[in-house]
């Protein structure tokens, strides 16, 4: 018998070799995947929200407490709790006013990038014209112009055909810096429905129309929650725009709390009312469609 041939019959008869022992890496990863992990995370979690609670608090307090000691004193002193500031900014004609104009420029803005973003989307991923490739590229290269560089020229465009300082012309301009982010991004979701699926519903007399609205539309649906989420947290929360585009009466609210702040300065119990209002709206919007947002930046992450 060979060298080579004992060797083999060594080894099949020796017992199995003793499993290698884990890298200090693998046991601390195996270790955070517990409950120190989940505490972790917890406090980070508080931690991210302590602005959040801290304005809130803040906004139920009266000037002279707020001038006088910090919000946590709130924990201590409970009885400082009111609710006048608000009444006082239901009062206030500016911030109410902007409210009602930043419902009127953000929906639209949302509504419009949303449906014309699922319809361009639907056209590049499955329906074929001359140029789309090239097309789609000019879309995809839209992406990395920042907004700055469009103000001036916009600016003027919108002044010589008289929509400069108008609810529409913030409108149009929101969505005009929205669409290549939503092309882009419903244009690949659309992309990964089964041609199958689309081939049998052409053979039982589809159109476009009624299969945009009965096939890919219900199958993007998590994506498109996903984009309406990112348009309506950027128009809601967006400043720059309104402040060159919008004039004083049609002012969102971002816009309105910075003149507040501007004109008065010390007017904390109406500012800190307003801006909680300002901010929690897009975070009922967040946690209203949390499901629908976290399947859709899922998709396609895993076959």
């Amino acid at each position: 018998m060979s060298a080579t041939t004992d060797a083999v019959v060594k080894a099949a008869a020796a017992p199995a070799a003793v499993k290698a022992k884990p890298s200090l890496a693998a046991r601390l990863a195996a270790r955070t995947g517990g409950g120190a992990l989940r505490v972790f995370l917890v406090l980070a979690g508080l931690f991210w929200l302590m602005p959040t609670v801290g304005l809130l608090l803040s906004s139920l307090r009266g000037s002279g407490d707020i001038g006088e000691s910090g919000w946590w004193t709130v924990f201590t002193g409970p009885a400082q709790l009111t609710t006048e500031n608000y009444s006082r900014l239901l009062q206030n004609d500016a911030i109410t006013d902007s409210l009602l104009s930043t419902v009127m420029i953000t929906v639209p803005a949302t509504v419009l990038v949303v449906v014309i973003g699922a319809l361009a989307g639907y056209a590049f991923a499955w329906m074929e014209f001359p140029g789309r490739d090239w097309w789609f590229m000019v879309v995809v290269g839209l992406l990395v112009v920042p907004v700055q560089v469009a103000l001036v020229p916009v600016s003027e465009l919108f002044g010589a055909i008289g929509i400069f300082e108008t609810t529409i012309g913030v409108i149009l301009f929101h969505v005009a810096f929205g669409l290549p982010f939503a092309v882009f991004l419903l244009r690949n979701f659309f992309a990964e429905i089964p041609r199958e699926l689309l081939e049998a519903a052409r053979l039982d007399g589809a159109g476009e129309i009624r299969l945009f609205t009965r096939v890919v539309m219900p199958l993007g649906g998590p994506a498109i929650a996903s984009l309406g989420i990112f348009q309506f947290l950027w128009v809601w929360n967006d400043m720059l725009v309104a402040l060159i585009f919008a004039d004083s009466e049609s002012a969102p609210i971002t816009v309105a709390l910075q003149r507040q702040v501007r004109q008065f300065g010390n007017n904390i119990d109406v500012l800190a009312p307003g801006a909680f209002v300002s901010m929690i709206i897009p975070l009922a919007v967040f946690f209203a469609f949390q499901r629908q947002f976290v399947t859709g930046v899922m998709a396609g992450a895993v076959k």
